[in-house]
């Protein structure tokens, strides 16, 4: 056991440093706007805005990448529990939005304390050009103010169940 060892940690060293494939989908690195980033409620907007483009019309991932850290997960809650990077979730949300996915929401929560903010946001989503499809479920976006701009360190989702409504703090006022 004592001579597999080295080699088994040089093996995986390696691995750990070998470089990344080529993104599928290239992502672009610009500037944050100042609109997106200097304001909870702003950071929300973008976070929404960036998804709802037509399938036929050019992505805003470079922008949906300057509102996340770098570290960012995104966390999809369902029969089983997925995590994405920022590049993984670019490449898993591609084919909703070719296929026609646009997202809304429905109601907002903002918790702050501090330079931290925890947002509960309750969206709707419509897949397929006629929009035929649709579902609903819950947000939970965790952010933090470095002095200069909001950033979203992770975003939580579940879809809405039997089992999981969503809570009436979250719904729409018509719908309460």
């Amino acid at each position: 056991m004592r001579t597999v060892l080295p080699g088994l940690l040089l093996i995986l060293a390696a691995c750990a440093h070998a470089p990344a494939s080529a993104p599928a989908v290239p992502v672009e690195s610009v500037p944050a706007r100042p609109e997106d980033v200097s304001t909870i409620d702003g950071l929300m907007d973008a976070f929404y805005a960036v998804v709802n483009v037509a399938p036929e019309e050019p992505r805003q991932w470079a922008r949906d990448r300057t509102l996340f850290a770098p570290w960012i997960r995104f966390v999809a809650i369902g029969p089983t529990v997925q995590v994405f990077d920022h590049h993984a979730f670019v490449e898993d949300t591609e084919p909703l939005l070719r296929a026609g996915f646009r997202e809304r929401e429905l109601r907002r929560i903002v918790r702050r304390y501090g330079n931290i903010a925890q947002v509960e946001s309750s969206y709707e989503t419509f897949m397929g050009r006629d929009a035929s499809q649709r579902s609903r479920g819950v947000n939970y976006v965790q952010l933090y103010f470095d002095g200069h701009r909001w950033w979203v360190t992770s975003a939580v989702w579940q879809k809405e169940d039997a089992a999981n409504p969503i809570p009436p703090q979250l719904l729409p006022s018509d719908e309460r």
